[in-house]
């Protein structure tokens, strides 16, 4: 299952990356906003499945109070998903055996 969330990860954290590198500036420096509403709601779309296969990945995993915290405070800071991979690829390992 962590698997899985790494990737609905990756996911997440390029859709934050669009928003804030393509969308945003293309509406505010080049007052162009038709990107925002599609790219916004692609994102929102994708943090929502985050945090809904985040809980599911966890909940048998040995990803402690510390765990959880460190991978929702990942989905809140730019490039925090991706920071937390190498986190998550441990856990992976640990539930491989």
């Amino acid at each position: 299952m962590i698997r899985i969330f790494r990737a609905v990860a990756l996911f997440e954290g390029i859709t934050a990356l669009a928003l804030f590198l393509i969308a945003m500036p293309v509406k505010y420096w080049l007052g162009n906003p038709t990107l925002v509403p599609p790219v916004g709601m692609t994102h929102g779309v994708a943090f929502l499945i985050y945090i809904a296969v985040m809980a599911a990945a966890l909940r048998g995993s040995e990803a402690g109070l510390v765990g959880w915290l460190r991978t929702t405070f990942a989905a809140f800071i730019p490039f925090g998903t991706f920071l937390n991979d190498g986190y998550l690829k441990g856990l992976q390992a640990n539930e491989t055996g």
